[in-house]
């Protein structure tokens, strides 16, 4: 059975908002924190997302692959970037990398990024 990421941010968006209602001191400091982290600096917007999926795939989060696979093809990131980047998941993850490394580049696919070449 296939995964879909963007059944996956659906509905931990929607499980997010409800904790938004309960404590929301929490998650607007984890906002503030999300978005300040992200902000272009000394490394662009896109240098950073492709940091935050490096470390969803050592994380392996399935919400996380979504999330980041998103804001990749939104800061324009190249599928030849893509993969670099988890080329170097593989090599300092082993084999669990890999595996989340596939499901990545399935997420990226997904929300609109490059296909690979036939």
């Amino acid at each position: 059975m296939s995964k879909s990421y963007k059944d996956i941010i659906a509905d931990t968006s929607s499980n997010i908002a409800k904790m938004r209602k309960d404590i929301p001191e929490v998650l607007q400091g984890f906002n503030a924190m999300a978005h300040s982290a992200g902000k272009g600096g000394a490394l662009d917007e896109k240098t950073k997302e492709l940091i935050a999926m490096a470390l969803s795939v050592a994380a392996r989060c399935d919400p996380c692959l979504g999330y980041h696979a998103k804001a990749l093809v939104k800061h324009g990131a190249t599928r030849a970037e893509v993969e670099e980047m988890l080329g170097m998941c593989v090599y300092m993850g082993g084999g669990p990398a890999l595996m989340y490394a596939a499901a990545a580049l399935a997420a990226y696919e997904e929300f609109g990024g490059e296909k690979a070449q036939a």
